[in-house]
């Protein structure tokens, strides 16, 4: 019979088979049976049939107990170098036509950036030279070709999606990208290789690479700190769907990055996060969907800013099991904060009203500007803050808190519970327009206190008795009106008093 070809390195390449993608487990012979055959591990086990076992011998390996199967060479794709994929996806093979209808999209995590139509590029860049951005995903590619051909022929590449392919190694990519010295994107997403288990030295093959796509790679957090060297300019690193579980604190590497993508990985825990929480400029973290139930950043206490994380700007928790409000207290120490989105964690469930729930947010996190992707308008804040102090002012008072500041004490377990209330409160300047000896007084007021409480504390400032006072404010939104604050019983809120405004004092 006809011996079909079978590369030498073979063992552990990837392959397709038909539209089935596969791993090369086993070369070799499997009695009774003449010839070679290749064992397999397909990456939908549902395709395969035993463990790699065959009439009680072990022939190879595989992760799931029907994931293997034995097929022949000739029914396995070992793929095709990358400018054999280049040329055909554009159709500038002179014996191809045109790929009409190919994919032409980069997806990143969960964003998408679109490509030029492919008739466009067919009519724009008709020469390889001239390709800035090339999509060839799913093209079967498992090597680089011949050496220096793709820098010979496509100068000029910038961006690749090399996702979905037959890749089998970083050393692969490696010797790609090599060739590419103006490569700034790259997505090598869904597929499965060996990446090395020693570090990388920094080299000029990833010099001026921003965005790298390792979605899907089963790459570990080991491995990629023992490649990030190789990536001194890197700015944006998606790692979904790699059953990451445990961080290691970078060294010397990733300092450049801006954006880290971790969704679908599932994390031992929230601590994980402190082991990535000092990397200089990092503005975006996604979490979707790993696992965690709670965030805490014990370096810093109630209402102080925490040293982690110190240029994160927005923040992705959604899908997780996060379910008590001390989380969302805890953000609050973040110093950069400006975007959350925590859909679909149980704490969701923990307020009937969505209305609710979202002001409830808004006031735990005072420098938030964006909830699930919703921009958080001044007016809205105002109100949220305002319902806050409503609703907890009673808590606070029990807890031991006080108008008074000499006697204000509010229990560690209230300030657990609501760290921000007492940054909360008015802060007024009180005058006497009559009395220009007298200077004016900073005071930080509970909205909740009542005029008569008003007067009680300016009775202990000023010594002249409630009854003779008589106080009015005026806010810079009333353009110089004065408001009589005539009702003792009334608390400041039912005058609309706000932060900053003057609280005038006459007898």
């Amino acid at each position: 019979m006809m011996t079909a070809w079978v590369p030498s390195d073979a063992l552990g390449r990837r392959i397709l088979c038909g539209t089935e993608y596969a791993t090369v487990r086993y070369v070799g012979s499997v009695p009774p049976t003449a010839g070679i055959w290749l064992g397999v591990e397909w990456d939908d086990p549902q395709r395969g049939k035993h463990n790699g076992t065959h009439e009680g011998t072990q022939y190879f390996k595989c992760r799931h107990p029907r994931g293997g199967s034995f097929i022949r060479p000739n029914k396995a794709n070992f793929g095709v170098d990358f400018l054999t994929a280049v040329k055909d996806r554009y159709g500038l093979n002179d014996e191809q036509d045109v790929h009409h209808g190919k994919e032409s999209t980069l997806v990143f995590g969960k964003k998408t950036v679109e490509f030029v139509g492919m008739d466009s590029i067919i009519e724009q860049q008709s020469q390889l030279n001239q390709l800035v951005d090339i999509s060839v995903r799913e093209c079967a590619v498992s090597h680089a070709g011949q050496k220096e051909e793709i820098s010979r022929t496509c100068a000029n590449i910038s961006h690749i999606n090399l996702s979905k392919n037959l890749m089998s190694s970083w050393e692969t990519v490696t010797d790609i990208a090599s060739q590419v010295p103006n490569l700034e994107t790259l997505n090598i997403s869904e597929n499965k290789m060996k990446f090395p288990s020693t570090s990388i030295s920094v080299s000029s093959v990833f010099l001026k690479l921003r965005i790298l796509a390792l979605n899907q790679t089963e790459i570990t957090w080991t491995e990629v700190l023992l490649c990030a060297p190789g990536w001194p300019a890197l700015e944006e690193l998606y790692l979904t769907s790699n059953n990451i579980t445990v961080l290691k604190r970078p060294e010397n590497v990733l300092q450049t990055l801006k954006l880290l993508d971790l969704s679908d990985n599932q994390l031992l825990d929230g601590n994980q996060l402190h082991l990535i929480a000092h990397l200089p400029r990092l503005e975006q973290v996604i979490l979707r969907n790993t696992g965690i139930s709670s965030i805490h950043f014990p370096d810093a206490g109630f209402g102080c800013k925490t040293k982690m994380f110190p240029s994160l700007k927005r923040l992705a928790i959604n899908d997780n099991k996060i379910s008590q409000w001390s989380s969302i207290n805890e953000l609050d120490k973040l110093p950069s904060l400006q975007s959350l989105q925590c859909h679909n964690n149980p704490l969701m469930d923990t307020e009937k009203n969505p209305d609710t729930l979202r002001q409830l947010i808004i006031a735990k996190i005072g420098q938030l500007e964006v909830l699930n992707k919703s921009e958080i308008l001044p007016a809205e804040r105002k109100g949220a803050e305002l319902d806050y102090r409503k609703i907890f002012g009673n808590d606070w008072i029990a807890a031991g808190g006080h108008w008074n500041p000499e006697r204000n004490r509010p229990s560690e377990e209230f300030l657990a519970a609501h760290p921000r209330y007492p940054s909360l409160c008015l802060t007024l300047t009180i005058k006497c327009p009559d009395k220009p000896e007298q200077k004016p007084l900073e005071k930080k007021l509970p909205d909740s206190m009542t005029i008569q409480r008003v007067k009680g504390l300016l009775y202990r400032l000023l010594k002249i008795p409630g009854s003779e006072l008589k106080l009015s404010y005026e806010s810079s939104k009333l353009e110089g009106k004065e408001v009589e604050l005539d009702n003792d019983l009334k608390p400041l809120q039912f005058y609309s008093i706000e932060n900053g405004d003057c609280v005038l004092v006459r007898w």
